[in-house]
């Protein structure tokens, strides 16, 4: 922290010079107000510290051009002359605070403390702001086909927007990845990114967790409860499984998009909300439509802007860089390359479970790879024999504990697949004791989901 002191009095300049010095901070301080803003335009300062009344230039002017030319510096100014009008008009027009002479030290130490409190949240905030801007920039869905242009190219256009978003695709294709890369890349994407998967949501507490309750309004209603949408106010609300949401609750979620405005469970005041929903499904909603099981009006109201995401088997010649990608994403490297017989039987299988398939396999290959490469000998037996679900060998002269590793690690990785890696559910499973399989994942390495 770098504090200008700007203050034409020797003594209280000095002291307070001093005591700032004593606590740690940076100090640099000035009797003229002129040569304090020729060092603030050339150096960088977090914190200014002013009087009002001095030669030259008083502290309002001070604080004009520094809020002109360096906004981000926070200014504290100090007034002696009773000016308590003119000190908060002062804190209108950008000062951070102001403080009547005399005062003691530490209240000008509480007010540079929660300036450092609020510079370091906006620095952090910053930081997660460009993290997620790369995370989930547009090349974050891996590919470089002409498909996945296409989709990057129509993401692009409607990140631009604030209309609703309906993404379908089959398991594993990626439509919680492309929700991410809308809300991010949106002028939302300052505001919060709302996650609910209406698949795990019971019907008791649907309403409740989406739009809120108040207190009493049910048994176990003990306190007031804000939901998702008021949660997502100003950014995104993203509906995976769309699918799943109970029939007469349907009517309620199109009021809410076409109003933009809830009432929680047992209230009766309407909220206003600002909601940008993103939805997806695995299923055929227009199917749905037709067999009474989801609302035509919802449906339409969903999609006005469709994501259609492909299966995997549909663009194979993407497989190569989704290979190389978790390569880079599980060991930090590109040092394992795939050889030319792995990536053939690769793009000869049909990925059933799209990308997040390829990526647990990936994980897999890693660990049984040989001298930084993947060859046709490791890749497992039901993608070289096609899609069935029983286990094969394919020996090629290999050692039997590598077969017997091989064939432990697919049960394994089945069975956490099975239970969402529920690790006692896969153990009991597996018949293992759950101290057992979790010894045998650290030594398989294997990561959750």
């Amino acid at each position: 922290m770098k504090i200008c002191i700007i203050e034409d009095e020797n003594i209280l300049r000095i002291t307070l010079r001093d005591e700032l010095k004593d606590k740690g901070y940076s100090i640099v301080d000035f009797d003229n107000p002129v040569h304090a803003l020729n060092f603030i335009n050339e150096n960088p300062v977090d914190i200014v510290v002013s009087d009002i009344k001095m030669p030259y230039m008083n502290g309002h002017e001070v604080l004009a051009k520094i809020k002109t030319t360096k906004p981000e510096i926070a200014v504290i100014l100090m007034t002696a002359y009773g000016t308590i009008n003119a000190a908060v008009n002062a804190v209108k027009a950008g000062a951070y605070d102001y403080l009547t002479k005399p005062f003691d030290t530490e209240d000008l130490l509480n007010k540079i403390n929660h300036i450092s409190e609020t510079l370091k949240l906006k620095k952090e905030a910053r930081f997660l702001q460009s993290h997620f801007l790369l995370k989930f920039n547009f090349d974050s869905y891996i590919g470089s086909g002409e498909y996945i242009e296409n989709l990057k190219s129509n993401l692009k256009i409607i990140s631009e927007t604030n209309s609703t978003v309906l993404i379908t695709g089959e398991t594993g294709t990626g439509k919680e990845l492309v929700a991410s890369i809308i809300h991010f890349n949106s002028t939302r994407r300052n505001k919060p990114f709302i996650k609910v998967s209406c698949a795990i949501l019971s019907r008791e507490i649907f309403e409740s967790e989406l739009f809120g309750h108040e207190k009493g309004a049910y048994t176990g209603a003990i306190a007031q409860r804000t939901g998702r949408f008021e949660q997502a106010d100003g950014g995104t609300l993203y509906l995976d499984d769309i699918d799943d949401i109970p029939l007469d609750l349907q009517v309620k979620l199109l009021r809410v998009l076409q109003e933009q405005e809830i009432e929680r469970v047992g209230g009766n005041r309407t909220i206003k909300i600002d909601v940008r929903v993103i939805s997806s499904t695995k299923a055929n909603l227009r199917q749905l439509v037709s067999e009474g099981k989801f609302r035509e009006d919802l449906f339409y109201r969903l999609n006005v802007l469709p994501v259609n995401l492909e299966p995997l088997r549909n663009h194979k010649e993407d497989i190569e860089s989704l290979c190389n990608h978790f390569i880079r994403k599980f060991t930090g490297t590109n040092d394992i390359a795939i050889a030319d017989d792995a990536l053939t039987l690769l793009k000869e299988y049909n990925w059933q479970g799209n990308i997040r398939e390829i990526k647990n396999i990936v994980e897999r290959l890693i660990i049984f790879s040989k001298d930084n490469k993947i060859t046709g000998e490791i890749i497992p037996y039901e993608i070289k024999k096609g899609n069935v679900s029983s286990f094969g060998f394919n020996l090629l002269d290999r050692p039997l504990n590598d077969l017997l590793n091989e064939v432990e690690l697919q049960a394994i990785t089945l069975a956490l697949e099975k239970t969402n890696y529920n690790k006692n559910k896969a153990a009991e499973i597996l018949g293992l004791p759950p101290s057992t399989l979790k010894s045998k994942i650290e030594k398989f390495k294997i990561k959750d989901k």
